[in-house]
């Protein structure tokens, strides 16, 4: 419609053509959740004239290249309302309007909240307070598009949008344009603030955004209030869009106790009738705002990484210096990978990869949850996304890390500081639960290297790797023992040490691996053979070699891990074992740990090479 070109003053037909988009996607949303027998028909309502104006009016876009690079971005942040961004996209003409009604079915992808299963959603929403953190992701990996998230009034409650709106502030990101759904109800009643618009926009513009309040389902000063974003470019913008829950639905709009109810039929097709009723017949079509110019999608550069830069027995070095190392090696020479620290660069050697790839360096400060969103975001503009921190305080961003792993978002994530092995800054900063809270997501590759050239080759490996994957790190200084040209591979461990009379096997990982090499040595003075294994991928993990070792070795398995004893590294071990019928025995951090040497803390809490001697002496 020319008469809705951008910047120009839209016509009364212009107008009523978008008012009655905004209808007919409240029809669409209460068709398919009424069809579904649930879902949210309200919040949907609410959003009506919000999504319409985007969608046929502001955003550029190839509504039949959902994917295409060009594109501008939505993020659905209020997941909810699943079902008028599907009736958005119906409305754009990439399928038909009929698919609606397949909502929530076992056998479409019209899932109750978006997935990336969806060639127009970038990453999986529902869990509320983490769509603004990916739409800046988005935002910086594209500085050439624009991006826009919906989020709810509800929602903002949640501090990672805070931490978003803080740092998108600080980073004066001009290609984010948020909205907020003020439809002042939540799902157990009315919100903090309610209609309180002056409020909101205070505290958007406290954090350095460029804030506007509008009625949300005036079209017209929802077409200014993005005009006016649009040419706000040295900052973030925020629609504050006042609005009605359920609006257009007679008898149930602004009322509480509606969310989350699909309408039974009779009351749907009153509703419908009533919505019907407010057409304005525009019979004019729509033309997509088609982006300046269509981008291919590339394939990924051919990258070959050097190898480890390590001699065996030459120095000591820590596994986090061997992933900071090779991170700035890899940032170095290939330009998809980005670098995202939560103010402890000088700790995970992120620092390096800073000065490799100044211009793909965030600082994300200590706002983990909103460094692993941007990361998710980063990661749907075909970047490669480290995210570094110690590994206690991925725990703060774990469901992010659920999020990602559920739209498998291709994010690298580098926990350093892990176990009781980091010694004197004491329990609230050893990573213990780590491999538990990782290896639960089926589809996250979970690497564990026990010296520096390891680590060199899982970062490699991870970068390398599509989907979510988690390095465990250390913060001791240890011994390299692989020389440079050593093969790893996920899913394959490293068997360091057996023979054709081995009498047990030890299983280790990061920092117990020494621990079980010093155990093997006091154990030959002593006439027992015994095999040692450094798991290496805890995720998949190498049951082949496993099983086959522990035949080898008599049956007896021993694990012993810098990690608490429920869902870590012998719990992985056990489960492949257990299948055979081999039993195993496991040394693990059993009870809160105490600040102090990071060996006499290794041998306190039973994981050091004398308590694996004197386990195995007594069993065997």
């Amino acid at each position: 419609m020319a008469s809705m070109t951008q910047g120009d003053a839209p016509s009364s037909t212009a107008l009523d053509f978008l008012a009655d988009r905004a209808t007919q996607l409240r029809i669409d949303s209460v068709r398919a959740t009424t069809a579904a027998g649930s879902g949210h028909p309200t919040s949907c309502a609410s959003a009506a004239e919000i999504m319409s104006v985007l969608f046929f009016s502001v955003m550029r876009y190839d509504p039949s290249h959902p994917k295409d690079p060009a594109n501008d971005r939505f993020v659905l942040s209020k997941g909810h309302a699943a079902p008028i961004l599907y009736a958005a996209w119906a409305e754009a003409g990439l399928f038909p309007r009929e698919q609606l009604l397949t909502l929530r079915k076992l056998d479409s992808d019209l899932e109750g909240h978006p997935t990336p299963r969806l060639p127009f959603v970038d990453a999986a929403t529902g869990s509320l307070g983490q769509g603004l953190s990916v739409g800046l992701g988005l935002a910086l990996g594209s500085p050439d598009t624009r991006v826009f998230v919906l989020m709810g009034d509800g929602e903002t409650a949640e501090g990672s949008v805070w931490e978003a709106a803080e740092l998108a502030g600080y980073y004066r990101v001009g290609n984010l344009c948020a909205t907020v759904d003020v439809n002042r109800l939540g799902q157990s009643g009315p919100t903090m603030l309610q209609h309180q618009m002056e409020i909101y926009q205070a505290r958007f513009e406290a954090f350095g955004w460029n804030a506007v309040v509008v009625d949300g389902h005036d079209v017209a000063a929802l077409l200014d209030a993005y005009e006016n974003a649009a040419h706000v470019t040295d900052r973030p913008s925020v629609v504050l869009a006042r609005t009605v829950k359920g609006k257009g639905f007679p008898g149930i709009e602004d009322q509480e106790g509606w969310h989350g109810r699909a309408l039974d039929a009779a009351t749907a097709d009153k509703v419908i009738a009533a919505l019907e009723s407010t057409r304005h017949g525009i019979a004019e079509s729509w033309a997509p705002h088609l982006p300046t110019m269509h981008v291919a999608a590339a394939s990924p550069p051919a990258v070959t990484m050097p190898r480890a830069p390590y001699a065996v027995g030459v120095k000591r070095i820590s596994t986090r210096r061997g992933f900071g190392d090779a991170l700035a090696a890899l940032a170095k020479i290939d330009q998809r990978v980005f670098v995202l620290d939560g103010d402890v660069r000088n700790s995970t050697y992120t620092d390096e990869a800073e000065v490799a790839a100044a211009a793909r360096f965030v600082e994300g400060y200590i706002a983990e949850q909103n460094m692993v969103g941007m990361s998710i975001g980063l990661s749907a503009r075909g970047r490669i996304p480290f995210a570094a921190t110690f590994s206690c305080f991925l725990s703060r961003a774990y469901d992010f890390v659920r999020m990602a792993s559920i739209g498998g978002n291709n994010i690298k994530l580098a926990g350093t500081h892990s176990g009781v092995s980091i010694g004197e800054d004491g329990p609230s900063q050893m990573g213990l639960e780590d491999l538990a809270q990782m290896c639960a997501q089926p589809d996250m590759t979970v690497l564990y290297p026990a010296d520096a050239t390891a680590a060199w080759e899982a970062t490699r490996l991870a970068a390398a790797k599509s989907g979510p994957c988690y390095i465990r790190l250390g913060r001791p200084d240890a011994d390299v023992i692989y020389p440079p040209e050593t093969v790893f591979q996920i899913g394959r461990c490293q068997v360091l040490r057996e023979s054709a009379n081995d009498r047990a096997l030890i299983v280790a990982g990061g920092v117990t691996v020494f621990e079980a090499l010093a155990a093997y040595e006091i154990l030959q003075g002593e006439g027992v053979n015994v095999r040692v294994i450094d798991v290496f991928s805890v995720q998949p993990i190498d049951a082949d070699t496993l099983i086959t070792a522990a035949h080898g070795a008599g049956g007896i398995v021993l694990t012993v891990e810098d990690h608490y004893a429920h869902g870590g590294l012998g719990d992985a071990v056990i489960a492949v074992l257990a299948e055979e019928g081999i039993k195993c025995k496991k040394l693990a951090i059993r009870e809160i740990a105490h600040s102090g040497q990071s060996a006499e803390l290794l041998d306190r809490y039973g994981i050091s090479a004398r308590h694996i001697v004197g386990t195995l002496e007594e069993i065997l």
